[in-house]
């Protein structure tokens, strides 16, 4: 059950639920009568487990079952379960001598995953799980490398390889296809977890964590470490301090109530000695769970694990010194607390405050059912634009944007938080006052049965459909299995979720509303372990941060004795020294590889059948057909937007985001949202850009890039049985959309405005980017108006717009779509996209062919210009745009932060020029390299990354939250010499040069869902890339020589035109000046 979340979850774990125990009554009796649609409805619901579960089952081979009997004298069974709602089969061991459990989950997905997760409860904030989840990696008793992590980033076909560290766990995760690879990926981990370097080398903790850096007496002292800044990137958050702030007040006896992943100011407290304690303690077998996943061998993985634990004694006592310990609620009333986040000077007095109300929701666990109803709960709340406490917090006009978001449930005990940003002073108790008054008017009046069936259907169909795209199914189960397993209860029972689903429906039918109103009384309205918590801006923050690290410095180094300094001096020489020297041949060769006889040569090529003008209708229809899609169509419309000007591309996502959230004249926006939920697996609209080969260019060959296609996509899935619900949305919000709703899109626009604002904060490395591709094509000028820096200021006057000349905005609304379903070969651009199995396209064929001639848009023999061969009309527009708005020059963007996102880049190929498959080699090898080491491990930053536009020859670095910024300038300047050295190197390394090719070519064949795999297809058919030219890029990859290292070396000294754009602080643009780094700056926050 825990899995629906799971799914969705990134490698952070996202909200993936833990199963509580007890039940909620409230002795209430039902405020109603079930009305007998939502009885129907919820027998109906189980037809869906027969359409989806069929497919999904009947192919779960026999040797699965045979997994359950596989023993092996090292291990004793404890358990044996499947999980009939995937098919998994799964085995719990224990290892005898060491005492570790062993999760093996038998399933028929070849993306294989191994994961190691140690329960790892902090008892301070200065990171310490945190900095030894980086610091294992760095080498180990049988992989000698510096960095074996590394390593196998360049040279591995791995699907998933990181490790993220929980409040109170920390994860070590791995995937691949290729089973070779994924036993390699295995032993490597395994080993660094178990036998780190780390621990019996302090340098590796002053790398990732922190130390004090001086390389002259007159110097002043510094910090550096990898986490210590991204941890400082973290704290430059609004966002992230109101959550830090919210979930320590909650948690006030607890670990919970520290910050794992470790405050700056409290980093630098931690020791080497405590750095290897916490090793000692948390980090033997018998406080791990280990898990496995996949179509690979069970015995082969329990006598791999089998040669790391014989080396461990038992140790009884490691469990039970990890316990998460429960936090009671021991509030008698609500407590409220005031902070401070930073805010920009250019605000002046428009900054505006935070405020987030959060509860304990318990202290003792919850039944399975229990979790599911909260569950559900949280998104009968909150989970769309119309669940009713997010449109009541919206339409109060009282924020900008909600905070909290809802339920959080992957720990011990869940929380439930909810909020404003873009709060004025005077209306923050207000705030509380909404949040309260609407909670308790749906105590009393319960959810409506439309807005229960809605979310009844989207959350079991998320559980049956298990769509975690390229995001490893494995990795996902074994997130959702943790929820229990990582507490000492049973793995298996956190993916299961028929039973308490059948539980669940059985209430609904008989209370209706009565258990969600029962939870909401018994976990919010009554529960007096809440805090509030409200965020004040600082214009100071940053500077007296700055000053205060800088006094703190300043006395540690006053107290220093010259000897002192002098160690200092040298152990910041040392450091750079190791950092700076390669690994010796030696210590390379013990990090296991593949041979690239090992690869697959040919290209992966997915289902396509194109029928152009199909049934007369003038519409393109693109069929994938696969073996399975477990009963599901998914299905994409495109309708053509090249007619409109440029000048309104800003206004297109505003416009698709009220396609969904505005209603119809048929339905109001909450009713839609309820249709859609209720019939469907979500329905969602976007904007595609995309530049096309050119017709009579060979791929490959650089050109201007005014070839382009546009188009407003449309996409939905929903099981066959339901496709005629699901073309009737389509329609109705394409044709049918609100469009005259002020209030809602003045909502959206703040809300766009605070998501910008804190999204250019955390991840300025993006917007760089794009601003600097923004000078070079129309294209990129194209991309970076609808989506970078400059959206900014659009944004802001479309808002000004919006609520002063409405009639003027709306009446552009309408231009565009009546300009787009007007047009006279509106339906010559118009492609229906789909997706599914044999029996899915057969069963809904009826419905496309009613839907063809449905759809708006005249029948008729006009074409819209040919795309492939005539500069797209935007592009024109754009390029008398670009000159003035787009600039080529070094800027600086001004926000309130301590880190900066520092990008360089220009033109390496020009017009004409081949671009072949090895460039990817190239770029790669720099990035998992050169960047690594300068960036990251020598410089401090939290990465370095690159990349080449293959159509455009633009090339590009940028910086993620790095602490430098005129030392990250050259470092990409001397990246040409450092390739070129390189390039000779190779010349005498073939092992090197195929670890790169390798890598590379795991880039190009990901795992895939079948819609994802259905979307490869179709968009390699729009951008015109045949089968032929993917081969020939996989073939050039494969045959990548040194030669093409040194030409793309020569290229990168030759950069044309090159040009900067960081986003920083004001303080950090001042001391990249004095270095002789001047930029132009503009505040954007």
């Amino acid at each position: 059950m825990a899995l629906w979340v799971a799914c969705l979850a990134s490698f952070r774990g996202g909200r993936s639920t833990s199963v509580m125990a007890a039940a909620f009554t409230s002795g209430r009796q039902p405020s109603k009568t079930r009305a007998p649609f939502l009885n129907t409805l919820i027998r109906q619901k189980n037809s869906l487990s027969s359409v989806m579960k069929s497919t999904a089952t009947s192919s779960i081979a026999t040797d699965l079952e045979k997994s359950l009997h596989v023993v092996h004298p090292s291990y004793d069974v404890i358990q044996k379960d499947v999980v009939e709602e995937y098919g998994a089969y799964c085995t719990i061991y224990r290892h005898k001598k060491s005492g570790a459990e062993l999760m093996s989950v038998a399933t028929d997905d070849d993306n294989k995953v191994f994961g190691i997760t140690f329960r790892t409860p902090p008892s301070d904030s200065t990171g310490v799980p945190h900095i030894l989840e980086h610091s294992v990696l760095c080498g180990s008793r049988k992989y000698k490398t510096k960095d074996p992590f590394v390593q196998l980033l360049q040279g591995s076909l791995q699907t998933f390889l990181n490790a993220f560290t929980y409040p109170d766990r920390t994860c070590y995760v791995v995937a691949s296809q290729n089973t070779k690879d994924f036993y390699n990926l295995v032993n490597v981990y395994t080993d660094a977890v178990f036998h780190p370097r780390a621990i019996t080398d302090p340098m590796v903790h002053a790398q990732e964590g922190w130390h004090l850096e001086l390389e002259n007496k007159d110097d002043p002292l510094t910090y550096k470490g990898v986490v210590y800044n991204e941890m400082k990137g973290v704290y430059s958050s609004s966002d992230s301090l109101l959550g830090r702030e919210s979930m320590r007040s909650m948690f006030p006896d607890t670990t919970y109530g520290v910050d794992s992943g470790g405050d700056p100011a409290v980093i630098p407290e931690l020791s080497f000695d405590q750095f290897v304690d916490f090793h000692t303690k948390f980090y033997h077998p018998a406080n791990s769970r280990i898990y496995f996943s996949g179509d690979d061998d069970v015995l082969k993985r329990l006598e791999i694990m089998d040669e790391y634990l014989q080396d461990f004694e038992p140790s009884p006592e490691s469990k039970p010194k990890s316990v998460v310990d429960w936090q009671k609620k021991t509030f008698k009333e609500p407590k409220k607390e005031i902070h401070t986040y930073p805010a920009a000077a250019a605000d002046g007095d428009d900054a505006t405050h935070m405020v987030t109300i959060n509860w304990l929701m318990n202290d003792r666990p919850f039944t399975s059912t229990e979790e599911l109803t909260s569950n559900l709960l949280d998104h009968l709340l909150l989970g769309t634009s119309s669940s009713i406490l997010r449109k009541t917090l919206m339409e109060s006009g009282l924020g900008t944007a909600i905070t909290g978001g809802g339920m959080s449930d992957e720990l011990l005990q869940a929380t439930f938080s909810i909020g404003l940003k873009g709060v004025q002073p005077s209306k923050v108790e207000e705030v509380e006052q909404l949040v309260s008054d609407t909670l308790e008017k749906i105590a009393n009046e319960g959810f409506s049965d439309d807005a229960i069936a809605a979310t009844m259907n989207t959350i079991e169909f998320q559980m049956r459909e298990f769509n975690t795209g390229s995001f490893p199914k494995g990795l996902s189960f074994m997130l959702g299995s943790m929820s229990k397993w990582i507490y000492d209860e049973s793995p298996t029972d956190a993916l299961k979720f028929e039973e308490p689903l059948a539980e669940l429906k059985s209430k609904i039918a008989t209370s209706g509303s009565q258990v969600f109103q029962d939870m909401i009384r018994e976990l919010l309205l009554t529960n007096t372990h809440r805090t509030i918590i409200e965020m004040k801006p600082s214009k100071t923050m940053e500077e007296e941060q700055t000053k205060d690290e800088e006094d703190r410095l300043k006395s540690i180094k006053s107290n220093m004795s010259d000897e002192q300094l002098d160690q200092i001096i040298q152990k910041t020489s040392e450091l750079k020294t190791i950092q700076a020297t390669d690994d010796s041949p030696e210590a390379r060769a013990t990090i296991p590889s593949l041979q690239l006889s090992d690869l697959k040569r040919e290209v992966t090529e997915y289902p396509i059948d194109v029928t152009a003008d199909e049934n007369n209708s003038g519409v393109t229809v693109i069929r994938h057909e696969l073996g399975s899609t477990s009963g599901i169509a998914y299905v994409s419309l495109l309708v053509d937007l090249s007619m409109i000007p440029l000048e309104d591309v800003a206004i297109l996502q505003l416009m698709t985001r009220m396609l969904t959230q505005t209603g119809t004249s048929q339905y109001d926006p909450v009713a839609l949202a309820q249709r859609i939920g209720t019939y469907t697996g979500g329905v969602g609209a976007s904007i595609l850009t995309a530049p096309v080969n050119r017709d009579g260019v060979d791929d490959g060959i650089i050109t201007d890039c005014n070839t382009m296609v546009t188009k407003l996509i449309i996409q939905g899935k929903a099981t066959s049985d339901r496709i005629d619900e699901l073309f009737a949305l389509f329609q109705a919000i394409l044709t049918d959309a609100n469009l005259d709703s002020q209030s809602r899109v003045i909502e959206m626009l703040k809300e766009s405005k605070a998501g910008m604002e804190s999204s250019i904060q955390g991840s300025g490395h993006s917007y760089a980017l794009q601003r600097m591709r923004a000078r070079y094509t129309a294209a990129g000028y194209i991309d970076e108006k609808m989506g970078g820096i400059s959206k900014m200021e659009t944004v802001k006057n479309l808002l000004d717009l919006a609520e002063n000349d409405w009639p003027t905005l709306l009446g552009k609304l309408q231009r565009i779509r009546s300009t787009i379903l007007e047009h006279p070969a509106a339906r010559n651009g118009m492609i229906l996209d789909m997706t599914g199995d044999n029996k899915v396209l057969s069963t809904i064929q009826p419905s496309v062919e009613k839907l063809l001639q449905d759809l708006p848009g005249e029948k008729n023999d006009e074409k819209l210009q040919d795309f492939y061969s005539e500069d797209h009309p935007w592009v024109t527009q754009a390029h008398m745009e670009m000159e003035a708005n787009a600039p080529l020059m070094d800027e600086g963007f001004i926000v309130p932060t301590q880190v900066s996102y520092v990008g360089k880049g220009g033109r390496i190929f020009d017009k004409g020029d081949t671009i072949t498959g090895s460039a990817s080699v190239v770029e790669r090898f720099l990035r998992t390299g050169y960047l690594w080491d300068h960036v990251r491990v020598i410089g401090g930053a939290y990465g370095g990354m690159c990349m080449l536009a293959q159509g455009s020859g633009f090339f590009g670095f940028v910086s993620y939250r790095d602490p430098n910024l005129a030392k990250t300038l050259d470092v990409y300047d001397a990246a040409g010499d450092a390739l070129m050295k390189a390039a000779e190197e190779l010349e005498n390394d073939p092992e090197a040069l195929a670890t790169a090719i390798i890598g590379a070519v795991g880039d190009m064949d990901g795992s895939l869902s079948p819609d994802q795999k259905g979307w490869s297809a179709f968009t390699g058919w729009l951008t015109r890339q045949s089968p032929e030219s993917r081969q020939k890029r996989r073939d050039e990859v494969l045959n990548t020589k040194p030669s093409d290292f040194k030409d793309f070396a020569q290229r990168l000294k030759n950069m044309k035109k090159p040009s900067i754009a960081v986003v920083s602080s004001k303080g950090s643009f001042e001391a990249a000046a004095k270095e002789g780094k001047t930029l132009t700056l503009k505040e954007v926050v």
